[in-house]
């Protein structure tokens, strides 16, 4: 019998997608049966009461969670994430209930192996539930109490070598998709750079020091398999300067019906025969692209590399031979200010091994914004704030056109006194002397 009556949870049961209530009546039911014969070192019926107060959320209509703040394991202020329940009382079994971020291999390779250890241990010294992945991209394991942090990390880091992930006012977990191992679209090897910044960068992942969180998301293209334009503070977005490569006789191939648009991914549904005009070339957003009947051409110069024609004929179109990245910076969820998307700040960035351009950018950001911003924010506030005009100035870019994010409203333009020949004294001293006359 439930120790918890749980009527609105098991309504989410009963739509015809997965619920997470029934993963974790699941582990109710593993726990209640202890296959494995585990001498559980947190209260066993913990994912039974993590229902129990979530139904009593409900009830409420508030959260019964209180944040504890960083619950840190020693020499590291980072990776653990204090939570408490505030009816103790009625349930005891998630009385605290903190959450490990764990960093996850590049590109989240991983065996089954090592999938097992990890299980192992949270089975042992945890609720057994686990987010694979968090929204901020690391392996997240849900619901611990402090005694169990040390031992925790201990069996992570020297049975698995694997370090915890980001939390607090730090570094968080660096991110890349899968990059050139799997995909051909990817124009530089994001797995090697995340993870040689997540290695360079180690004091500033485990010893929070910044005014607030900062992330670092890889894309190998614009496609954006991971989001990073949207989900980090420093975004680097595979892209290329030449033009983009077409095959004609394969064009052709599209057209009559030889290759399936899109790889074939909606083979599922009769889309009808291809038409290039209303599928490709009326869909391209600067509208760079012309189709004669018998010839595909490009306007490379206005391409905004969206990737919507490679896309759907790529056997007919392939990413330029110049490659490297674009870096936009800012991007953050809605929590103060309101969510917003990263802003461009670098067009072109080489991205060869050791990486020295990029570090240099984004040690002058940091820079910048641990002398300028606030408590809790973030960057891209920081930005907002200050100007982008700040940010360029920081890390040394001269403006360009693509930094305009719409025209300007207002008519006065002002100048900064050494930017004038003489400066605003020799100006004003002639003014006077005109009106003196």
């Amino acid at each position: 019998m439930a120790k918890h009556s749980t009527p609105m949870l098991d309504q989410l049961e009963s739509g015809p997608w997965p619920s997470f209530v029934s993963d974790i009546k699941q582990e109710v039911a593993n726990r209640a049966a202890n296959p494995k014969g585990l001498d559980y070192q947190i209260p066993a019926d913990a994912p039974e009461d993590l229902l129990g107060v979530l139904e009593l959320s409900y009830e409420d209509k508030e959260t019964h969670w209180k944040h504890g703040g960083i619950v840190g394991v020693f020499g590291y202020g980072g990776g653990v994430i204090g939570r408490y329940c505030d009816q103790p009382q009625m349930f005891p079994g998630v009385a605290h209930f903190h959450t490990i971020r764990v960093a996850q291999p590049s590109g989240k390779y991983y065996n089954s192996d090592y999938i097992r250890q990890l299980c192992d241990i949270w089975d042992l010294r945890g609720s057994g539930l686990t987010n694979m992945h968090g929204s901020t991209g690391d392996i997240v394991l849900l619901g611990t109490q402090t005694p169990q942090l040390e031992e925790i990390f201990h069996d992570l880091t020297h049975k698995m070598h694997t370090d915890l992930g980001g939390s607090g006012s730090n570094l968080r977990t660096p991110e890349a998709c899968l990059g050139q191992s799997r995909c051909e679209f990817a124009c530089y090897n994001t797995q090697d750079m995340c993870y040689q910044l997540t290695q360079d960068y180690q004091d500033e992942l485990h010893r929070p020091a910044f005014p607030y969180k900062f992330k670092f998301k890889f894309d190998g293209c614009p496609n954006g398999c991971v989001f990073a334009m949207a989900r980090s503070a420093f975004a680097v977005v595979g892209t290329w300067k030449a033009d983009i490569k077409i095959d004609q006789e394969a064009v052709k191939a599209y057209v009559g019906g030889e290759y399936k648009p899109n790889a074939g991914a909606h083979a599922g549904r009769d889309w009808g025969a291809f038409d290039i005009e209303a599928e490709v070339v009326n869909l391209c957003p600067s509208k760079c692209m012309k189709w004669d009947g018998s010839k595909l051409t490009i306007n490379n110069r206005e391409c905004v590399r969206c990737m919507h024609c490679i896309n759907v004929m790529p056997r007919a179109l392939h990413i330029g031979d110049e490659r490297g990245a674009s870096i936009l910076v800012g991007a953050k969820a809605p929590i103060l200010d309101g969510a917003q998307m990263g802003s461009l700040l670098v067009p072109f960035i080489p991205t060869e091994a050791p990486y020295n351009e990029v570090k240099e950018l984004i040690e002058k950001i940091w820079d910048w914004w641990m002398e300028e911003g606030k408590n809790r924010e973030r960057v891209g506030e920081t930005i907002k704030r200050l100007s982008f005009q700040k940010l360029l100035e920081a890390t040394e870019i001269s403006a360009i056109p693509q930094h305009v994010k719409s025209p300007r409203a207002n008519p006065y333009i002002f100048f900064k006194e050494e930017e004038v020949p003489g400066g605003w004294t020799r100006d004003l001293t002639a003014y006077r002397q005109r009106h003196q006359r």
